[in-house]
């Protein structure tokens, strides 16, 4: 009974492709030393453990200020493709941290993170976008990429990336093109969405919707909308079974309608029936924005005339519990009984 037995089993739960963390505030430094060895085993653990570490806040804060990323950023470039991979995993967890992004900017991550769009490796891609999308959400992080010129680069890997990869790319440029739509207005974004505005995947669906939503914000967009025949795919997304493709699409709607080719587009591809039917609507962007397109398009007197047969349904919207709906239908009922 009290002799020592050394048992040859490993211990529970021990995982033997993780680094040996050290105790305490010497866990990370150690780490960050162990990212630059020249042995790959040691590297691969050094990821793993990293890896495990930072989805705790405190951990990534840690991480980022005892000299973490610039390592990570040499081991973007690393020979050994899971290297690679483990790499942009840790900066896809980073990233889904507040102080993660802000440590993207500061630290010039970005840009490396860029050179692994021709990544032959998909998990390895797929990683990195996971990464741009959560920097692309802080609105700091959509400025950095449009400045350092990505969004023409993302715009032309829609059509090669498998469907996955360009569900994130979508939604990243969904981003951009809120802080400035013109690069990607140049790049031909507008046919290129548009191609991916009937696809299969509801991911997809919406995320070009919403990027197209963007995309029709400023005058030429509003135009190339036009000159690209959107409107007729829009019109038929109205009725699609997702509540973030329909809004976007009223939406886009409503931008376009502003100018007079976009109103008789609209118009002509039969908007109106669908869009009184998202009057209905319990999501508050489907209705408000369902609203806001039938006010536009009641710019026009043939539109005008069609609606006013429909104010009783707009006048239920009055007493809505949200002040946004309750100001859209107001609006509306007021241009559709205007008189000259």
């Amino acid at each position: 009974m009290a002799s020592t037995r050394i048992s040859e089993q490993l211990p529970p739960h021990f995982d033997p492709t993780q680094a040996p963390v050290a105790f305490g505030n010497r866990a990370l430094p150690r780490l960050s030393l162990e990212l630059q060895d020249p042995q790959l085993c040691i590297r691969h653990r050094a990821l793993a453990a990293l890896c495990d570490l930072v989805h705790d806040p405190k951990r990534a804060y840690e991480a980022i200020h005892k000299g973490c990323l610039e390592r990570l950023k040499v081991l973007l470039q690393d020979r050994d493709s899971s290297v690679r991979i483990k790499t942009t995993e840790v900066f896809y967890l980073l990233a889904a941290h507040n102080v993660g992004r802000e440590a993207f900017l500061t630290w010039d991550v970005v840009a490396p993170l860029s050179d692994l769009l021709d990544e032959p490796v998909d998990a390895c891609r797929k990683n990195m976008h996971r990464a741009l999308k959560m920097v692309a959400e802080f609105p700091a992080g959509a400025v950095c990429i449009v400045t350092l010129g990505l969004v023409p680069r993302l715009v032309m890997k829609l059509p090669v990336e498998q469907e996955e990869i360009r569900a994130l790319i979508l939604a990243t440029l969904s981003y951009c093109v809120r802080v400035d739509a013109l690069p990607a207005l140049a790049s031909d974004g507008v046919p290129m969405l548009r191609n991916q505005l009937s696809h299969p995947s509801p991911d997809i669906r919406r995320a070009a919707a919403s990027a197209m939503l963007g995309i029709s914000v400023p005058s030429e967009g509003k135009h190339k909308v036009c000159e690209e025949g959107v409107l007729p795919i829009l019109v038929k997304l109205l009725s699609d079974c997702d509540p973030g493709v329909t809004a976007s699409a009223a939406g886009t709607i409503m931008n376009t309608a502003i100018i007079t080719e976009g109103k008789y587009q609209a118009l002509k591809a039969g908007a109106i029936p669908p869009l009184l039917e998202l009057v209905g609507s319990e999501d508050r962007a489907v209705c408000a924005n369902a609203l806001r397109a039938l006010t536009t398009l009641a710019e026009a007197p043939c539109a005008r005339e069609q609606l006013l047969e429909h104010l009783p349904l707009l006048k239920t919207r009055l007493n809505h519990p949200a002040s946004i709906i309750c100001r859209a239908a107001a609006t509306a009922i007021r241009v559709i009984s205007w008189t000259p």
